[in-house]
């Protein structure tokens, strides 16, 4: 099996791995032990020459993630303050 193939094998396992449980890119990156910034450039750059299907899919995840963000910083200081106490 070539590297190409490879890599374009995990792309796919990655994709679907966050499809499948909704995750985020560090959760994902953590699943694969594999760095936030190869896990975000597989799937934004790479996958849409792979599979347009698996692309659009994820692309919507990442969008929600992104929306969620702010959400889930103020609930991770919440905690954290609280706890605190």
């Amino acid at each position: 099996m070539y590297k190409s193939e490879i890599i374009e094998k995990r792309i796919i396992e990655e994709a679907i791995y966050m499809i499948n449980n909704k995750s985020t890119v560090r959760c994902t990156a953590s699943k694969f032990g594999i760095s936030k910034s190869t896990i975000h450039n597989d799937l934004v750059n790479k996958l849409n020459t792979i599979s347009i299907v698996l692309f659009n899919k994820v692309k919507d995840i990442l969008e929600l993630n992104k929306k969620e963000r702010a959400y889930r910083g103020g609930q991770a200081t919440k905690a954290k303050y609280t706890n605190a106490q």
